[in-house]
């Protein structure tokens, strides 16, 4: 997922874009454990694209918070 996606979206677009990500890099460890992955660079995307959105929240968490 793009940042420019990522910084579109609201607080709580972003949280449940980190749950969303993180239940989709749950399943692919799953895969990897049953040695059902093909394509083992997915792993490192999705957990690129969860550090991605978390960086992006805490951003606008502490915008609004200072901009109180």
């Amino acid at each position: 997922m793009k940042t420019t996606e990522l910084r579109q979206k609201d607080v709580a677009g972003l949280q449940v874009e980190v749950k969303e990500l993180q239940k989709a890099h749950f399943g692919l460890r799953m895969q990897k454990a049953t040695q059902q992955l093909n394509n083992t660079a997915t792993l490192r995307s999705t957990r690129r694209d969860i550090a991605r959105a978390k960086t992006i929240l805490v951003e606008k968490q502490s915008a609004a918070t200072s901009a109180n």
